[in-house]
């Protein structure tokens, strides 16, 4: 019978790890993780980026137009 409840005590505590992962995931060190190394590879693909703003509506509608008139099509009637 002890090793039924050896085997039920790895089980439990197996589910136990499971379930407090995220909250320890926390304090691992991050440069065990890698989540160092990400999240500043995250931060400098972000500081390149820049917001384009035009105020000219008619601009994007026509740009959008002739976006979707480049489109490569399928001729249903051709086989």
């Amino acid at each position: 019978m002890s090793w039924l409840y050896i085997a039920l005590l790895a089980a439990a505590v197996v589910v136990l790890a499971a379930a407090e992962w995220p909250r320890l995931e926390g304090r691992i060190s991050p440069r065990i993780t890698g989540e160092a190394r990400r999240r500043r590879q995250r931060e400098r693909r972000k500081a390149s980026l820049r917001i384009v703003q035009t105020t000219d509506a008619d601009d994007f509608a026509a740009s959008v137009e002739r976006d979707l008139a480049n489109l490569p099509t399928i001729d249903p009637d051709r086989r």
